[in-house]
């Protein structure tokens, strides 16, 4: 019976490999027109209320840090690639980046500035304690402190997309300190190259 249960396993999770996993994440106020957007990008489709944006994470989860952009940045592997800072993270309720984040900001930007057809996305992210209105633009309010960072480093705003994706999907649990602050953050995700 063990054996059966763990052939079962092994058949869920081989069923489950090379998949894509596509994420939508949604940004915070209306769209100009007041009403609801989609946006679609690689045949998937987010809507919602609001600017809406497809957070592509590419075959791979986010799993690399913000050191691997550079090599990748360089390579031939496909776009969208999602890429999570490695040390970039919010204190409660606040989008001001901690100095103690300043390298790793600056090591992003001039990997872009080194490739300077490249074009990105940054999400921002909140813990769940909060509404969810308040954890979309304080989402949005990291992503656009990311975001003037990199500018202000040299790396053209235009080439930069900030999105917030709220208090949804965690990367921790949101019972412990230790997990609220490893869901205050940003993730990048080069778009184009």
């Amino acid at each position: 019976m063990a054996l059966l249960a763990g052939l079962i396993a092994l058949l869920f999770a081989l069923s489950r490999c090379g998949r894509d996993d596509v994420q939508t994440v949604a940004a915070a106020g209306e769209n100009a027109a007041g009403g609801t957007a989609s946006a679609v990008e690689n045949g998937a489709e987010a809507v919602g209320n609001g600017a809406a944006a497809v957070v592509d994470r590419g075959a791979e989860a986010v799993a690399q840090g913000t050191s691997a952009l550079g090599g990748f940045l360089a390579g031939t592997d496909p776009v969208p690639r999602g890429f999570q800072f490695e040390k970039l993270n919010f204190e409660t309720g606040k989008s001001n980046i901690r100095p103690t984040d300043a390298d790793e900001v600056a090591q992003v930007a001039e990997a872009l500035k080194r490739h300077p057809n490249s074009r990105i996305r940054i999400a921002g992210f909140a813990d769940a304690r909060g509404a969810d209105p308040a954890n979309q633009a304080l989402g949005q309010a990291r992503a656009d402190a990311v975001k003037a960072a990199l500018v202000a480093k040299g790396v053209a705003g235009d080439r930069i997309e900030a999105v917030s994706g709220g208090e949804t999907d965690p990367v921790a649990s949101n019972a412990t300190p230790g997990g609220r602050f490893e869901n205050r953050r940003t993730e990048l995700v080069v778009t184009a190259r």
